[in-house]
């Protein structure tokens, strides 16, 4: 298995607020989609709670405390670990959120894929910092804010050192 994380965050690390995206880049969107279409996704039941469905042609499995809590097209589960063991077999795995979830599985994902959103913004919840002695960037794809994607922004690989 190979497990990524994907997150789009702005220049002070924050990638939400009061459980919604901040930006909209539609390019941002479209990258998310080509990288996860046809495989698993890991999230907590917030960072489900805002795209509000399961997201389509893929495996969606929602981590909460909640043991009771069913989710028509999702596999629901209560905790990280418990996430990574479901999907064990599969090829691909991307944790998608949110900020409790992202911290629990820094130390575990192989690779960072990450938009980073060149603006500084005000938000309630934070992406770890990706520190130089444990993450080398691999790729960076620089754009600048169009009519589409009203903001500057990279597309960054990291992967584990």
């Amino acid at each position: 298995m190979n497990l990524s994380i994907i997150v789009a965050k702005a220049t002070n690390n924050v990638i939400g607020n009061n459980n919604t995206l901040i930006w909209h880049l539609p390019s941002d969107l479209k990258y998310f989609k080509k990288l996860t279409t046809g495989n698993t996704i890991i999230m907590g039941r917030k960072t489900f709670d805002s795209i509000g469905k399961p997201l389509p042609n893929r495996r969606n499995v929602i981590i909460t405390r909640n043991s009771n809590l069913k989710i028509e097209g999702c596999e629901v589960v209560n905790s990280l670990e418990e996430a990574i063991q479901l999907s064990s077999s599969d090829e691909n795995v991307f944790i998608v959120g949110g900020a409790d979830i992202y911290r629990q599985s820094m130390t575990m994902a192989q690779t960072l894929y990450v938009t980073e959103v060149h603006a500084e913004f005000n938000g309630d919840s934070y992406f770890p910092e990706i520190e130089p002695s444990k993450w080398i960037e691999i790729k960076r794809e620089d754009h600048n804010a169009d009519e589409k994607n009203s903001l500057d922004y990279s597309f960054v690989t990291y992967n584990k050192r």
